[in-house]
C-alpha cells in the first residue's frame, strides 16, 4: 500500500481537496487512513440521505473515514464543536477547513472502485473490483 500524505490549509472545502486528490494521484482505489484537523464550518447529510445540515460553528475533526477514487468519494465525518457536542454525517461539500487538516490516504495495490445501480438501496454502489477483473 502506497500512502498519499497532504496538509490542507484554511478556507480548502475538505471534501473538495479529497476528490482534487484523487483524480491528480489518480487513485483507483483508496481509504482515509487519518483526517486530523478542524473547519471553520461544515455541512453533512444524515443517514435518510436527504436532510442535510448546516453547522455554523468551529469543530475539531474526531473522525474522517471513507473511501476514495478518481471516479468516486464516499467520505463521513464526525465533528465536535467547542461545548463538546459532537455531530456526524455524510461529508458534503462545504466544510471548509479552518487552521489545518492533515490528511492520509491510503491507496490499495491491485483494486479498483466502480459504481453501479443497486436496485435493493435505490443508490449508485461502491463495487469492489480486483484488477484482474
Amino acid at each position: 500500500m502506497k500512502t498519499i500524505c497532504k496538509r490542507l490549509q484554511r478556507g480548502d472545502d475538505l471534501l473538495l481537496c479529497i476528490e482534487s486528490l484523487a483524480k491528480s494521484h489518480n487513485i483507483q482505489a483508496g481509504v482515509i487512513l487519518s483526517g486530523v484537523g478542524c473547519v471553520l464550518r461544515a455541512r453533512v447529510r444524515d443517514a435518510s440521505g436527504v436532510n442535510v445540515r448546516e453547522i455554523p460553528a468551529h469543530c475539531e475533526i474526531v473522525s474522517l473515514n471513507g473511501t476514495v477514487s478518481a471516479a468516486r468519494c464516499h467520505v463521513h465525518i464526525a465533528l465536535s464543536d467547542e461545548s463538546l457536542q459532537t455531530y456526524g454525517g455524510h461529508l458534503l461539500e462545504g466544510c471548509i477547513v479552518n487552521t489545518t487538516c492533515e490528511l492520509v490516504i491510503g491507496v490499495l495495490d491491485a483494486w479498483r472502485f466502480g459504481a453501479g445501480f443497486d436496485e435493493q438501496t435505490g443508490y449508485e454502489e461502491l463495487r469492489f473490483l480486483r484488477d484482474s477483473e
